[in-house]
């Protein structure tokens, strides 16, 4: 059985990209295009380092979001995995892997420099792969 969630992986390529940058770079590109998004987060201090991020992401604009278990009706929403419901698009900031991940259109993933992150990607890589989706590879230089 396929699932219908796609699935990508966002290889960066450039030690100076910093993932939440990115995040919130992809974050902007997918708010942009109409859709919601969720960024899943493993701490309350993530959530608030990803929320100051937000709030001048790119400089000098401002992206709507809000962080907590009550920010699901806003266009982008800073969220744990226990709150996190159904959607358009999520991007996981977090270690694990989605759980469910068919509960979404989309699935981001960033796979950073670091190797034990990118040890931890491809875990999630062979998690997903495991369970039916087919992910797609993107390599981002810049």
């Amino acid at each position: 059985m396929t699932a219908e969630c796609q699935v990508d992986f966002y290889l960066l390529r450039n030690a100076a990209l910093e993932v939440r940058q990115f995040a919130c770079r992809l974050a902007a590109m997918a708010w942009e295009r109409g859709h919601r998004v969720a960024m899943l987060v493993e701490s309350e201090q993530a959530a608030e380092e990803l929320d100051r991020l937000l709030w001048d992401f790119p400089p000098g604009r401002f992206i709507p979001h809000e962080a907590g278990p009550d920010g699901a009706a806003a266009p982008v929403w800073i969220a744990s995995a226990a709150s996190l419901k159904e959607g358009d698009v999520v991007i996981n900031l977090s270690p694990q892997p989605v759980a469910e991940p068919s509960r979404f259109r989309r699935l981001l993933e960033i796979v950073p420099q670091v190797e034990a992150q990118r040890r931890a990607s491809r875990e999630k890589f062979r998690y997903y792969r495991d369970r039916g989706f087919r992910a797609e590879m993107h390599e981002i230089s810049e």
